[in-house]
């Protein structure tokens, strides 16, 4: 025992081993839920345990039990491949590191880190499709400088900055179908950048992130699939193929797009398509350019008083019936080539021609530009104003709040 200088850090296998715990109080409950989480059957020895332990009790029963007593000697170690002590006793707490130390059972002293023969490090982890990655981090006695550290590097794991590709040959490849949001570089989730971190392909759309992609090591492969109003270089279809043909050679795919892949992003046919081949496909949300968009414009889509629901639509498509008040807010998407009929449609379902349009161009972008008319104007306004793709056009009163 001691300040573990000597300390060889290990990778213990838990499953189905028993941990006994002496103590139940709140230095016990943390590293009781590790244990648990890690497959562990525990025994707890105390004459009363605290609320965070009970619920555990609760959650775990058959593999947590609890023996309402004081520790009574070596005989509470029975079977145990591990011991935790953290009894509030300094004096109970040397006697099982003693009884523990006789049995070759390491033991972890909860309240003294420096005085048991194991240590918990400081850890974080991350799942990857081809596994999970754990990182375990110590400074000795020190565990504030334990955390800051092994902090940096769970932030670092989870906004792409490790590289996390599977070096093991022959592994199945994997797809990730990834919303990257409106564009901006910050608003891809914590999942987003750790499925790029882990990507040997990514097949990006027009609108995706650019600037994860460019961080990415230059061992990545980038496909560029995207799409141009008009101009479609690479249909559907071989993008479904290059997916699957990609997994099939054992790498991981990220299929990053703009928005969310499930909102107008043919998300659907892309994982029918993988799943079809038996290649495994993970969906990530993103912040759908449809509400991030107007946001970017102070434009919220509801707003109390004034608008309770919202419909989005696709541009390309022949607008649905909607409630013909303009506390009905629509967002249309894909929407400036045919805002003109668009706008006469809704006119022609009884939508008041001085219903307020906004159109949000390059949303979350350096170069954002708002254009706000009415029903009867918008068009023109947006013809005078050379409106480009990609844009957002938002119809309803809500657009008075931009």
């Amino acid at each position: 025992m001691g300040d573990l200088k000597g300390a060889l850090p290990v990778v213990l296998d838990l499953t189905g081993r028993l941990v006994v715990a002496l103590g139940g109080g709140p230095v016990t409950a943390g590293p009781l839920r590790s244990f648990l989480e890690e497959g562990a059957d525990v025994r707890v020895v105390s004459p009363w345990v605290c609320e965070e332990v009970r619920d555990l009790l609760a959650e775990h029963p058959g593999r947590l039990t609890w023996v309402a007593r004081d520790h009574e000697g070596p005989a509470d170690l029975d079977g145990a491949w591990l011991v935790h002590t953290a009894t509030g006793d300094p004096l109970v707490d040397a006697a099982v590191r003693a009884q523990a130390e006789a049995l070759r059972i390491w033991c972890i002293d909860g309240h003294d880190t420096g005085a048991g023969d194991a240590r918990i490090p400081a850890r974080t982890r991350v799942d990857t499709p081809d596994g999970t990655v754990t990182v375990g981090v110590d400074a000795a006695a020190d565990l504030a400088l334990a955390d800051t550290v092994r902090d940096g590097i769970d932030l670092a794991l989870r906004t792409g900055g490790l590289d996390l590709r599977s070096r093991r040959a022959g592994d199945t490849g994997w797809v990730a179908l990834v919303g990257g949001g409106p564009g901006a570089d910050g608003l891809l989730t914590t999942r987003g950048h750790e499925l790029l971190a882990s990507a040997d392909v990514v097949v990006i759309d027009r609108l995706a992130p650019r600037g994860v992609v460019a961080r990415l090591p230059v061992s990545v492969r980038v496909i560029d699939v995207g799409k141009t109003p008009g101009h479609h270089p690479v249909p559907q279809d071989r993008i479904n193929e290059i997916l699957v043909e990609e997994a099939a050679r054992g790498h991981g795919v990220v299929r990053l797009k703009g928005g969310d892949p499930y909102v107008l992003g043919r998300g659907g046919e892309e994982r029918l398509a993988c799943e079809a081949h038996g290649i495994p496909c993970e969906v990530v949300p993103g912040v759908t350019s449809a509400v991030a968009v107007p946001a970017a414009a102070g434009i919220p889509l509801t707003h109390r008083g004034v608008a309770k629901a919202f419909t989005v639509v696709s541009g390309h498509e022949q607008i649905p019936t909607l409630p013909p008040g303009s506390d009905h807010t629509l967002v249309l998407l894909m929407g400036v080539s045919t805002l003109r009929s668009s706008a006469d449609a809704l006119m022609a379902t009884g939508r008041p021609a001085t219903c307020p349009v906004a159109i949000v161009e390059r949303g979350f972008l350096p170069d954002q530009r708002v254009t706000i008319g009415t029903l009867a104007d918008i068009a023109d306004t947006a013809l005078f104003r050379r409106v480009e793709s990609p844009a957002v056009v938002v119809i309803g009163d809500v657009v008075d709040l931009a």
